[in-house]
């Protein structure tokens, strides 16, 4: 059985910028960009983004059921996105969904099921068991290695390709060492390249 957390966490005006991307430019998952001022215009509303999270639980939960897979959910909004979390107590069955392809399937089922539910496209977030946090840590040794190779003498160093939230996370990482951050490429070959500033 799953317990489901309903939180709303009033973005500050750090979270707003930061959630607009690097430099003004917020990164959708299709590889265009929008100024930040016709993000916040197109934005959510918190009722929206309140239904996201409700009809996403219920999806979620219906599938941990049907697995007979145990979880809490708790649901979160800020920055203009949904976020849901899984997890549960050691030595629980949970951990069979924690690996990054998993995870991603799963989100991107979970987007589906609220877009078909609402009528509007969802950029819902999906953690579960602390998966998003060991792969921001992940991400954060792969920014460190590239940026040993420009420490080193290389002019750029390119990362792996990976989805639109993970860019986002590698920008604001690059952000705060102080270096420049651009994508490159289209659709799931799309990359982040790392520079001096």
């Amino acid at each position: 059985m799953t317990d489901v957390q309903t939180e709303f966490t009033s973005p500050s005006p750090a979270d707003e910028s930061a959630a607009s991307g690097v430099a003004g430019v917020a990164d959708f998952a299709d590889g265009e960009s929008a100024s930040a001022e016709s993000v916040s215009s197109d934005s959510p509303s918190v009722a929206d983004l309140d239904r996201e999270g409700d009809v996403a639980a219920d999806y979620i939960e219906e599938l941990l059921d049907i697995a007979d897979i145990d979880g809490d959910i708790d649901i979160d909004t800020r920055n203009g996105r949904a976020y849901i979390s899984v997890n549960a107590e050691q030595g629980t069955n949970l951990h069979l969904l924690t690996k990054p392809d998993t995870v991603a399937a799963l989100q991107e089922l979970t987007r589906l099921a609220v877009q078909n539910s609402t009528g509007e496209f969802s950029r819902l977030i999906l953690d579960i068991a602390g998966s998003r946090d060991a792969r921001q840590a992940e991400l954060g040794t792969l920014v460190e290695h590239a940026i040993s190779k420009l420490e080193g003498g290389a002019a750029e160093a390119a990362l792996p390709p990976m989805s639109s939230y993970e860019r986002k996370l590698v920008h604001d990482i690059v952000s705060e060492r102080g270096f420049v951050s651009t994508s490159r490429g289209e659709g799931r070959d799309r990359y982040t390249v790392i520079s001096g500033a």
